[in-house]
């Protein structure tokens, strides 16, 4: 057994959860670990006519509908509409949809909810929530020996990325002449503070000190397509972020393409309550 002390130290500084996939988070105090990840996170998707998920990619103005979470529901509000309530205990028909490479079963939403965003997003789409007795699970080329199921997520359960990397970026698109950006536009789950820049990139098991032992692994850097580039105050792209991240970000582990952030696992801890303040230790993954 190897009981020397750990390489590093950190804390749990943000965190957030995405509701419904591409559209705005919500920043929470606490959140209760899943082995899908943060609950409720990518519960629920907008997909098109033919049942494939649509996105920020094509549909940046997905980034104004913003959810709420109270108690037995979830609130969407987006400019221009009156709030559309979800149940969170409640969906309606089965269906069959393609999420990526995916097709996984799931529950439409009906039709008020489906109408909702089609007159928000000025196309036709549905509503649908994940079937929690699919399993959908992560690529075992990056996850190995280990299953990782997902709901909606693109492919990881958990997104994690450090306050001193997003710093770093803003110091260099300030010094650029461009804004600042929050860093809502890369979408994380987990924010740690106390790392150097991209410390994250080269962790081994991150331990949480949670009421009971909370273990992720981090397994594959987070390619970053366009919406990093989208303005989640106004659903306007420009290109400024991505154009500085192909400056200094290209990772030769996902064949050159810019990353920002690590994909992670949920090796243990499930069903305990992450908190921000938290303390979070790991050691050096140099394999």
């Amino acid at each position: 057994m190897n009981n020397s002390p750990p390489d590093l130290t950190a804390r749990i500084a943000r965190l957030f959860v995405y509701p419904v996939k591409s559209c705005a988070g919500v920043e929470l105090t606490e959140s209760v670990l899943t082995e899908t990840g943060l609950d409720l996170d990518r519960a629920w998707m907008v997909v098109d006519e033919s049942g494939q998920f649509v996105s920020q990619r094509e549909l940046p103005r997905m980034a104004l509908v913003r959810p709420q979470l109270k108690h037995f529901e979830v609130i969407l509000r987006a400019p221009g509409m009156l709030a559309l309530h979800l149940a969170i205990d409640a969906v309606e028909q089965p269906a069959t949809v393609r999420v990526w490479d995916d097709t996984v079963s799931a529950y439409d939403m009906g039709d008020i909810a489906a109408q909702w965003f089609s007159d928000f997003l000025g196309v036709r789409t549905r509503l649908v929530r994940f079937d929690p007795e699919c399993r959908r699970l992560s690529d075992p080329k990056w996850t190995g020996a280990v299953q990782a199921p997902n709901q909606f997520a693109d492919g990881y359960p958990i997104l994690l990325t450090s306050a001193a990397s997003f710093q770093g970026l803003n110091d260099k698109l300030v010094a650029s002449a461009a804004q600042a950006v929050g860093i809502e536009r890369f979408r994380p789950n987990i924010v740690l503070a106390g790392l150097e820049a991209h410390d994250e990139d080269r962790l081994g098991d991150i331990v949480i000190a949670a009421d009971q032992e909370v273990r992720l692994r981090p397994v594959k850097p987070c390619a970053r397509c366009i919406i990093p580039n989208v303005d989640p105050a106004t659903g306007q792209s420009s290109p400024q972020v991505g154009d500085m991240l192909q400056t200094y970000r290209s990772d030769m582990r996902v064949g050159g393409a810019v990353t920002f952030g690590m994909n992670a696992i949920v090796l243990g801890g499930a069903d305990q309550v992450l908190r921000v303040g938290q303390t979070v230790t790991a050691d050096w993954n140099f394999g």
